[in-house]
Parts: C-alpha cells; sequence; structure tokens
C-alpha cells in the first residue's frame, strides 16, 4: 500500500484533488477537511488508501495522519464503505468525531449528511473508546490517567459526568499548565456556576 505522496497540488474539485509527483498527476478522492487545507501550487504531503475493487482502483487522499486513521477505522465497520467513510470525514472534524463517539451523541453523528441512525449506532458500538488520534498519542498517554481521576472525583462529588468531561476539556486545553489539584479546584468553580 502506498503511505504517503508528496507533490505539487495541481487542480481542486469538489471532492478530489490532483498531485502531482514527478512526471505522474494523481487523482485523490479527499475530505472537505483536506480540500481546505491545501491550495493549489503549494508542495503537499498527502496521506493515502488506495481501495482496489474488480471494476477499478480508487485512490483517497488524507493530509493529516489522523483522518486516514479514522478513515481505515470506520471502513471496518459493517456497512460502512470508504465513499461513506470520506462523506462521513467530511461532516466533522476528527477530534470532534472522537468527542461523539465517546458522548455516544447519536444526535450530533446523525447531523452529518448520508449518515443515519443505524449506522450511526453501528458506529458507536464498534469504535467507542478505540479510537486515539496518534497526534495526540504522546500528549493523551502522560494526561489520561490524572484526566480520568479529576472526572471520577468530580463525578464522585455529584457532578453530571458530561458537564465535568467538557469542563476539564475546556480547562486543560485553554489555560497554562498546572497541576491536578488546580484542575480539580477550577473544575469544581466552573461546575458550581
Amino acid at each position: 500500500m502506498y503511505n504517503s505522496l508528496t507533490g505539487k497540488i495541481t487542480e481542486k474539485g469538489i471532492n478530489h484533488l490532483c498531485l502531482q509527483t514527478g512526471g505522474i498527476e494523481w487523482l485523490l478522492n479527499v475530505t472537505l477537511y483536506t480540500l481546505d487545507s491545501c491550495h493549489v501550487g503549494e508542495e503537499k504531503r498527502i496521506y493515502t488508501y488506495l481501495q482496489h475493487k474488480d471494476d477499478g482502483m480508487t485512490l483517497f487522499g488524507f493530509s493529516a495522519k489522523d483522518e486516514r486513521l479514522l478513515f481505515l477505522d470506520l471502513i471496518k465497520v459493517d456497512g460502512v464503505g470508504p465513499k461513506a467513510a470520506q462523506k462521513i470525514l467530511s461532516g466533522v472534524k476528527p477530534e470532534e468525531f472522537i468527542r461523539c463517539l465517546e458522548d455516544e451523541d447519536i444526535d450530533r453523528l446523525t447531523k452529518i449528511p448520508g449518515l443515519g441512525k443505524k449506522t450511526a449506532q453501528k458506529i458507536v458500538l464498534a469504535l467507542k473508546g478505540k479510537l486515539k488520534l496518534e497526534d495526540n498519542l504522546v500528549k493523551e498517554s502522560t494526561r489520561d490517567s490524572v484526566d480520568k481521576e479529576i472526572l471520577d472525583s468530580l463525578i464522585a462529588m455529584g457532578f453530571d459526568k458530561k458537564k465535568a468531561k467538557q469542563v476539564l476539556v475546556d480547562i486543560i486545553t485553554n489555560s497554562e499548565p498546572m497541576d491536578e489539584t488546580e484542575i480539580l479546584r477550577l473544575s469544581i468553580i466552573k461546575l458550581s456556576t
């Protein structure tokens, strides 16, 4: 399998782009997020997935490894093919998609064009708790146990799990680095207001 192609973006379409490497121009099916991150004339590395079927081959492209990882996990779900996975990832950012899975937010998932309730439920059942974005693996592995302890403490105090999780994520991502005690204190203050 091709891992990636690096070359010059020569053309952009509705759901595809063309990438020239050497004397070859590749047609890649891409998500809207990859399309938005690419500009005609720029040199770009695109991660790839090659679908091989009896009637032909299709090359899918992704501007980030995380997006390709999600794509590969999605096509393992019964009833979700590469085209459907491409549509799903065009309707939601990878981080938000994982948050929807963890929160079992079927309503948000069904707002993605082309994704019905049954398929959304299948995706949640198949992938919840199993996905992690590669770019965030190092960051998350060091914080996971601490974050879980703080979240468990907040739940034990009687705070709603979903709200506590949102506040905790907000504090960790939007604040200066701080110790666990300070994170817990700020979480309690925000949840109490």
